[in-house]
């Protein structure tokens, strides 16, 4: 028995440890045990992580039966959705780290071996990731699986839909009635929500990197399959202790590799960029933002999901899920690359096949030749800027136009709401970087306002925030550095213009240097925002985005 539990557990010097779980009915059979913590970020707010209380039961199950002692401590789990276009969506990107630290502190301080990770949204996944790669323990992640659709007569359709009726009855172009039928329509079950936003690309992300079983990212919430996996992770992560297969085993650069293609090729949401670097920080993988561009050229967007299709979460798994792009990618792809199963990428899929060539194509007869992202660069964004090709139509993706400038995005919201934006306009949103927002919103609802006021595709959104993966239409985020460190994004005035080419991986300010120049020497940094709490700390320790917003101490 060489876990580390038994430091903790043995005979004699364990009285104390034993005597206090004896209180909960664990018994000297048990103390023999590897110790498995179950992470567990079930609440009945956030839909996605609802039926995690039942998977972790199977969990529990499956631990037990490989003879593992199983506990259980929860962290935070929040919804984007909720929190989406008021104050409180400064605090989703700063929960990720919240998350990363509770993880670090139980397992730290009651020694235990090994732990299965359960989550399903936006910020959990990533931050379970990251606890796993800065413990490096034997660890297997279980997400809570993707919601099935909803219904908008006869269409399939997400909770995004909810926004983008709200716009067209702000536009006047349906009734309260019709708004109300969205609402009521759009999330008929618990899960992640059933579009390729952050959640489900992150949980498809964690299958990628070998972190969870095969082909378990994409099985639906309400499929008695996800209680199988769950099962079947809890019995794997015994053998992963009494084998010594530990997290960094799993999470190499070959692996890293692997999911940035995969997160590529299937179009996912550009905050992968952010929390594969963040993640790639606590493994102590080398990567640049850059390289994100470099897969992107040569990886081929092959799975078409929602918010670019209609075909959602629940479509892409009977299409064939995580293991039929993989098959498809494996010519690219590290197919040696050991996973949290114990076989090697190639062994995983070889069997996987596409089953809907709608939603998943072959790599010979990709949706577009190269990937879902870009990184842009300029003199408006001289670290870096991030764009989705992916979820911008074609005649979009080069464009000039004059500048729209808002400090927040509270403000903006505000003049769609009072059409005061005009089409053709490059709407500017600064000051929502990590730490200018703090936090770094997404700009989730003013782009689907855009969309119900029939605007998407006639203006551009560019920020030092963030986007949710649901977005499409014009936009460039992410803008490095940002504009409360005196980014250039801090110097643009209304009307000046702005060109975006998104081939050429260009983003810029159409103003002389010399002009440039000034408006630098006259710019005054602004007050923080936070001066108390979470937030205020945050703002201190976070770092530019193009490095990942992690926490330096």
């Amino acid at each position: 028995m060489g876990w580390r539990s038994q430091s903790l557990l043995g005979v004699p010097e364990g009285a104390l440890a034993r005597g206090l779980y004896r209180s909960m009915g664990y018994t000297d059979e048990d103390f023999q045990k590897p110790v498995i913590a179950i992470v567990n970020t079930w609440n009945t707010i956030c839909p996605g992580h609802f039926n995690l209380k039942q998977v972790a039961e199977a969990v529990k199950e499956g631990i037990a039966s490989n003879g593992g002692m199983p506990v259980e401590f929860g962290s935070i789990g929040p919804c984007d959705g909720i929190a989406q276009g008021h104050e409180g969506m400064t605090y989703i990107l700063p929960a990720r780290e919240v998350i990363v630290q509770s993880v670090e502190v139980m397992m730290e301080a009651h020694r235990l071996d090994g732990m299965v990770l359960l989550g399903s949204c936006d910020k959990t996944v990533p931050a379970l990731l990251m606890a796993a790669a800065r413990l490096d323990l034997p660890a297997i992640v279980v997400n809570g699986g993707p919601m099935e659709p909803g219904d908008r007569h006869g269409r399939d359709i997400d909770v995004n839909e909810i926004e983008v009726a709200l716009g067209e009855y702000q536009a006047g172009k349906i009734n309260q009635d019709e708004l109300t039928y969205v609402e009521k329509s759009a999330c008929p079950t618990p899960g992640s929500c059933t579009m390729l936003g952050t959640a489900n690309t992150m949980s498809c992300l964690a299958e990628a990197l070998g972190m969870s079983l095969p082909g378990s990212a994409t099985i639906p919430a309400t499929s008695a399959k996800r209680l199988e996996v769950a099962r079947a992770s809890g019995r794997r992560v015994v053998a992963l202790v009494r084998e010594g297969i530990s997290a960094r085993t799993i999470l190499t650069p070959e692996a890293l590799e692997n999911a940035m293609r995969v997160g590529i090729a299937i179009g996912g949401s550009t905050n992968q960029v952010l929390h594969l670097l963040a993640l790639a920080e606590e493994a102590e993988i080398p990567l640049e933002i850059e390289d994100f561009d470099r897969l992107s050229r040569e990886t081929p967007y092959i799975a078409w999901v929602m918010t670019a299709s209609p075909y959602d979460m629940v479509d892409f798994h009977r299409a064939g899920g995580i293991p039929a792009v993989m098959q498809e990618l494996l010519p690219k792809l590290h197919g040696d690359a050991l996973t949290v199963n114990g076989k090697r990428v190639a062994e995983n899929v070889k069997e996987a096949r596409i089953r809907d060539q709608k939603v998943i194509r072959p790599l010979a007869n990709p949706f577009k030749p190269d990937g879902g992202l870009a990184i842009l660069k300029g003199n408006l964004a001289p670290d870096s800027a991030v764009a989705k090709p992916s979820a911008i139509p074609a005649h979009r993706l080069k464009v000039e136009g004059p500048a729209h400038v808002f400090d927040s995005e509270k403000d903006l919201i505000t003049a769609i709401k009072d059409e005061k934006i005009l089409p053709g306009a490059v709407i500017v949103v600064r000051y929502e970087g990590p730490k200018g927002g703090p936090g770094m919103r997404e700009m989730f609802s003013p782009l689907k306002l855009l969309d119900g006021y029939g605007l998407a595709d006639q203006v551009y959104l560019i920020t030092d925030g963030r986007f949710s993966g649901s977005n499409r239409g014009g936009f460039v985020g992410h803008i490095c550095p940002e504009a409360a460190v005196g980014g250039p994004l801090a110097f643009v005035q209304n009307g000046d213009r702005i060109a975006i080419d998104i081939p050429n991986r260009r983003l810029d300010l159409l103003v002389s240097e010399a002009e440039m120049a000034q408006r630098q020497a006259n710019w005054q940094p602004p007050a923080k925002k936070k001066t108390r709490g979470y937030l205020a700390l945050y703002t201190e320790l976070v770092q530019s985005a193009h490095r990942g917003a992690v926490l330096r101490y």
